[in-house]
């Protein structure tokens, strides 16, 4: 039988595709036997949070939360946003206890909606970072934390390769190595991304949409393009995914292209007009710099970055040492000589190789789904 956080965390794993830019969290409120009273999860931005949800579900079901315990997967917010503070609803609502498995990361929260709750006559917990519940709600919402503590979005770099590396045949032929299973189990892990990237390459040599297919998802992640010189086609196919209302996907494209050449004015012009926002990031050698680019996506909110680039621009994420997971479907075939999944220098020496660590491995369909982190 789960406890009444590990259930908040089942609630809260139901919002993975919802909740951008805010983070995934659920609640439930017992009784003082254990009696459920409540529960829910935090919705689509500008919905309520979870902890207004679970109040909700009290009131539907006849229920009185007075001196009831509400258990939270993270810290209560203390600060008007698009919503109101859920400590004081809390509160307000007779809340007698509020146990949390995280303080909030953000800095307007950080410890004081707990301070709140027990200025207010709340008793209030909060789980020791080591503890399980901890780890999960943290694992929940990784890229959350990474914004809030690094200004940083977390960086996932996405590979399908076969069982000697190659990621496709000299001639380029890459479709398909993995088989449909671990194609499907792709797109369920860009569907939980904020935003997904790739180089002006891969747009130029296949065309792609790089939406998610398959899932019924309520959101389109947005779109990020790296293109030195601004050569996007005006005819990409990516630039018809955008939709439209509140939930329209942005089309980012970053580029080391001077905004006042008069060259390019037309071409920035043009992809203006199709929706897209150009935005020049020079770094060194006429390259879009890779760093600077992440910090301005993590004040875009930009919680999760989902890699999906080619060798070229995967070598130089992981040169630069701005991978901080490694997301690789490995297929049980051989390519022979190809193309590998990342260009990167050669070593003499195997104490400079890149250290990685598992953090978890699976069996989808007949290939086999690795998630690495750095040591």
């Amino acid at each position: 039988m789960l406890t009444p956080l590990q259930t908040a965390l089942h609630l809260a794993r139901q919002a993975l595709w919802l909740t951008s830019p805010n983070p995934r969290v659920g609640c439930v409120i017992t009784a003082a036997d254990g009696t459920l009273l409540g529960q829910g999860h935090t919705q689509r931005a500008g919905g309520p949070h979870a902890e207004i949800m679970a109040l909700r579900d009290a009131a539907e079901r006849g229920h009185s939360v007075q001196g009831a315990t509400a258990w939270v997967t993270l810290e209560p917010c203390a600060h008007q946003g698009r919503t109101g503070p859920c400590c004081d609803a809390l509160a307000a609502a007779g809340i007698g206890r509020v146990v949390a498995a995280m303080t909030d990361p953000n800095p307007k929260v950080a410890g004081q909606g707990m301070a709140r709750l027990a200025a207010a006559g709340v008793q209030t917990e909060t789980l020791d970072r080591t503890s399980d519940e901890a780890i999960q709600a943290r694992e929940l919402n990784i890229g959350f934390f990474s914004r809030m503590e690094r200004a940083l979005p977390w960086v996932r770099m996405k590979v399908a390769a076969s069982l000697d590396g190659q990621t496709a045949l000299q001639n380029g032929q890459s479709q398909w190595i993995t088989g449909p299973e671990a194609r499907a189990d792709g797109h369920a892990w860009r569907a939980r991304a904020c935003a997904i990237l790739t180089g002006i390459g891969t747009v130029l040599e296949d065309d792609p949409q790089l939406n998610v297919r398959g899932l019924d998802v309520p959101r389109q992640p947005h779109l990020v393009v790296v293109d030195s010189r601004l050569d996007m086609p005006l005819n990409a196919k990516l630039l018809d995914t955008q939709g439209t209302g509140e939930q329209a996907r942005q089309i980012w494209i970053y580029t080391a292209v001077d905004h006042a050449n008069s060259e390019q004015a037309g071409k920035r012009a043009a992809l203006i007009a199709r929706g897209a926002i150009v935005i020049d990031m020079p770094g060194p050698g006429g390259k879009v710099d890779l760093t600077a680019m992440l910090h301005d996506l993590a004040r875009r909110e930009i919680n999760e970055l989902h890699v999906e680039a080619g060798n070229k621009l995967n070598g130089s994420f992981i040169r630069e040492g701005l991978v901080d997971e490694y997301l690789v479907y490995i297929a049980p075939q051989l390519l022979g000589p190809g193309q590998g999944m990342a260009n990167l220098p050669a070593l003499t020496a195997l104490s400079n190789t890149v250290k990685l660590a598992f953090h978890a491995m699976d069996r989808i369909g007949p290939d086999v789904r690795l998630l690495l982190r750095r040591a």
